[in-house]
């Protein structure tokens, strides 16, 4: 097995051995309430993980604190369990020290975007490689109902009984005004769709984003059924194909179209199809992808799922790899005594 921390350890054995769910699966006991949408996430991954072509010894799952950070021990992989808000923080720095490895970050909406907010959105602005994954159920789970940056506005909660003053985080918005790499949302009722983002995420060089609509049966339940359930999917989720019209309804009988105000939602019939907007990913510029973010104003309304944006950015680690070597080459090894002592120093 590889010295996670020291690659001069890791043998390569030749082509990658074909693995199967059972192979990603730990010994550990899942423990989250039954009925929740962590266990469907859970089953996606483990589905998806022997299709990559990646060594269980290659890959990392870290977390922070909350119901969907104890998914590394569910993992059989190498896991970090981090602190509060710190996942990724501790990613930034195992996939900055081993570029070689599969980092994978999971997190809940409380986690991720509270005291966790000023790491995610540097590690999306660096473009670490990172696959990240925020299951938003837009409440606090594991500590018993009370309302997260995600909650929306009016919610009453055990820290809210009257209800919630405050305007909600978007993350989809977060993460592009962070200028990530690579941005998407999926859901948890939607098995396929997972694990096509998923695959999407992975492929991706840098920061993938992945946000994954998550139901909390116990705390927040249904709060995504006016859009996710069977029967609604096809009026709700408005499934963004890169280079196709953004079309949804049983009969594609709705659209988006730009307007100088944003994107906005269209009868076909009265617009004509050449009105229609035709999603690229790939624009660098953000702001369509920051429009078609805020189309989706409640839980309860049309929302866009797939891959907001996908482009290619320098990746940081190797970025700040080559311009150690450029320097090295330059001046040759450095010497840690003679940086600490290149500036003014003092006695005390």
């Amino acid at each position: 097995m590889t010295d996670l921390l020291n690659p001069a350890t890791d043998v390569d054995d030749g082509p990658v051995p074909e693995t199967s769910r059972a192979d990603w699966t730990s010994d550990q006991e899942v423990r989250w309430c039954p009925g929740c949408g962590d266990y469907s996430i859970l089953t996606a991954l483990q589905l998806l993980m022997p299709e990559l072509g990646v060594r269980r010894e290659k890959t990392v799952f870290i977390s922070g604190i909350g119901c969907a950070a104890r998914f590394p021990y569910y993992m059989n992989t190498y896991g970090v369990h981090t602190i509060h808000g710190r996942a990724p923080a501790v990613a930034t720095g195992l996939a900055m020290a081993r570029p070689d490895l599969d980092v994978w970050v999971i997190g809940g909406d409380g986690d991720m975007l509270s005291i966790g907010g000023n790491h995610l959105i540097h590690a999306l602005r660096r473009n670490i490689n990172l696959n990240v994954l925020l299951f938003n159920n837009q409440i606090y789970g594991l500590t018993k109902g009370q309302f997260s940056p995600t909650s929306q506005k009016g919610k009453v909660t055990k820290s809210s009984p009257v209800g919630l003053v405050a305007r909600p985080f978007n993350p989809i918005s977060v993460a592009l005004g962070a200028e990530a790499t690579f941005v998407a949302r999926t859901h948890d009722m939607d098995r396929h769709h997972m694990q096509d983002t998923f695959r999407r995420a992975h492929e991706h060089e840098g920061a993938a984003f992945v946000e994954v609509l998550q139901n909390c049966n116990v705390f927040n339940d249904g709060v995504f059924a006016s859009i996710t359930k069977k029967d609604v999917r096809e009026d709700m989720l408005i499934d963004l194909q890169h280079g196709k019209p953004i079309l949804f309804g049983s009969e594609k009988q709705y659209g988006v179209a730009r307007r100088p105000e944003g994107v906005v939602i269209v009868d076909v019939a009265e617009v004509g199809i050449e009105y229609v907007l035709v999603h690229d990913e790939t624009i660098r510029n953000p702001s369509t992808a920051f429009s078609l973010s805020r189309l989706a104003k409640t839980p309860a309304t049309p929302t866009p799922i797939g891959v907001f944006r996908a482009i290619d950015r320098g990746e940081f680690a190797s970025s700040v790899s080559a311009q150690i070597r450029e320097v090295q080459a330059q001046v040759g090894q450095g010497d840690l005594g003679d940086l600490l002592r290149s500036q003014p120093t003092w006695e005390v």
